[in-house]
């Protein structure tokens, strides 16, 4: 299974819908703080191998954090425990803010 990347205008869409995914947001809390998404469950990378028991692998899942790296490693650890519906978000919160939702702070 590979990961699928996802459009920010297309998660944009997603959430406004009745049937969203999880947000996974793996950046570090002091990130957070800076500029987060709405709803976004926050795991920061380096914990989510401890975290993974606290995830439903039956939801579907988009992966995003600063600019998308750190949201691929994320979204790769996730398929490869049995996840099978995992996005990761293109550009991520930065490329969010540019194409999908000005009033979300870059940094």
């Amino acid at each position: 299974m590979t990961v699928r990347q996802i459009e920010p205008r297309a998660l944009r869409d997603w959430l406004s819908g009745d049937d969203r995914p999880l947000l996974l947001d793996v950046r570090e809390p002091f990130e957070l703080a800076l500029a987060a998404l709405p709803g976004a469950r926050a795991i920061p990378l380096r914990t989510l191998p401890s975290a993974i028991a606290s995830l439903d692998p039956d939801v579907p899942v988009v992966v995003l954090c600063h600019h998308g790296v750190r949201s691929m490693a994320a979204a790769h650890f996730l398929v490869e425990q049995g996840f099978d519906a995992v996005w990761n978000l293109t550009g991520g919160i930065d490329r969010y803010s540019l194409d999908a939702d000005p009033a979300v702070p870059r940094y």
